[in-house]
């Protein structure tokens, strides 16, 4: 594969990416389950066919479908956004993307998970990204090592707002493994202890492997 093809593949991946979580917003409107729904079989598909599927070839020969839980109503949750009082960077080395810079936005409290950051991309495209690592992480039949994805709105995974300017929606129902999860080729940026809670949260996409 040249990496001019590779290119055109990866936006192909992530238009794909952004529209079907057009449709999992809209459908959420009403039916959070039913958007979900779409959001696994979504998923499904672009992991067993697309060419920049992060699985490696072996893996993908064996793909049945991702490890998501079913759907539970009481893990999702419309947030206020308690902006930082001092500004904060952080910058992490992704290998494939190199050196991205965080800007701590903010805070988010849940009841009984506690508060988890809310960072911004401090580079071109921006973006809100919240990773979260629980305390299933790493176990047999638990969830990825390294954290899961909440939100990575500069590659189209959004939610979308609450009702209020300064509030999201987080749905942990729909957190999902990085690439790296699948593939080391892949170094992605993962949950900081400000992203890490001590409560399992049993939801969304888990991990059957053993990387931690």
């Amino acid at each position: 594969m040249t990496s001019s093809l590779g290119a055109l593949q990866i936006a192909d991946w992530r238009r794909r990416v952004f529209g079907l979580y057009a449709g999992v917003r809209h459908l959420s409107v009403q039916n959070p389950a039913a958007g979900h729904e779409l959001w696994r079989s979504g998923r499904d598909e672009l992991f067993a066919g697309h060419p920049s599927s992060p699985l490696l070839p072996d893996d993908r020969a064996a793909f049945t479908g991702l490890p998501i839980s079913g759907y539970d109503p009481d893990w999702r949750f419309e947030v206020e956004v308690h902006r930082a009082e001092e500004p904060y960077r952080m910058s992490v080395e992704t290998g494939t993307d190199g050196t991205i810079p965080f800007d701590l936005v903010g805070t988010v409290r849940l009841p009984y998970l506690g508060a988890l950051d809310v960072w911004r991309i401090a580079n071109y495209a921006g973006g809100l990204f919240v990773p979260i690592k629980d305390a299933l992480a790493g176990k047999p039949a638990g969830t990825y090592g390294g954290g899961r994805y909440l939100l990575d709105t500069v590659k189209g995974a959004d939610l979308g707002p609450g009702a209020d300017d300064d509030s999201l929606i987080l749905d942990f129902n729909f957190a999902y493994n990085p690439s790296c999860a699948y593939d080391p080729m892949w170094a992605c940026p993962l949950a900081q202890p400000g992203n890490t809670v001590t409560v399992e949260v049993p939801v969304g996409e888990l991990y059957p492997g053993s990387r931690a």
